[in-house]
């Protein structure tokens, strides 16, 4: 690890909430619900594994994710194009490649993310990976579901998970019935 490494943060103002983005090296490396419980533990975390000290300011690839999450939201864009930087174990890196691979608009359980890191008894430990995610929405981790359809673990909270399945799902030209109504993300 060099002397002086830095991440620049900057935050995105989502249209349901703050995002806070983190660029290391020119490439992202968060993308975090600011109104998360576990916020400031996963900025220390991040912290301890990359021994970068924050500043707050934009970088060119803070400014192209901004770009891209406004066309997301816009639903102009399905998906992203950003070269990111994560800090994890090989298990922690695969789970989150595998969800990269989730294809917009639709949901997968933990068992079968499980199934697809190649360890069906793995579920526990592809939840946790899940949360241990530093870019939500990019790796999108909000794509897993349980196991009987029912929405569970999201660090920003189960309302932004909501919003973020409906809208990739109207998004998809109403291909298959919306899970949610308005009113249950609205509150």
């Amino acid at each position: 690890m060099k002397q002086n490494e830095i991440i620049e943060l900057s935050p995105y103002h989502s249209p349901i909430g703050i995002l806070l983005l983190g660029s290391y090296e020119q490439l992202l490396c968060l993308c975090l619900w600011e109104e998360s419980a576990s916020f400031e533990k996963r900025l220390q975390k991040i912290q301890t594994l990359s021994g970068a000290s924050f500043v707050h300011k934009s970088s060119p690839i803070i400014e192209e994710t901004k770009r891209q999450l406004d066309e997301y939201f816009n639903k102009t864009r399905s998906n992203f194009h950003l070269p990111i930087h994560t800090w994890g174990t090989s298990f922690l890196q695969a789970t989150w490649n595998e969800l990269i691979n989730i294809p917009y608009g639709t949901t997968i359980s933990y068992k079968t993310l499980a199934q697809k890191v190649g360890n069906e008894q793995a579920v526990r430990a592809v939840a946790n990976a899940n949360n241990k995610n530093f870019i939500s929405i990019i790796i999108p981790c909000h794509r897993v579901i349980g196991s009987k359809g029912e929405l569970v673990g999201y660090a920003g909270g189960l309302n932004k998970k909501a919003f973020l399945l409906q809208l990739e799902q109207q998004n998809q030209h109403n291909k298959s019935a919306s899970l949610f109504k308005e009113d249950d993300f609205l509150k």
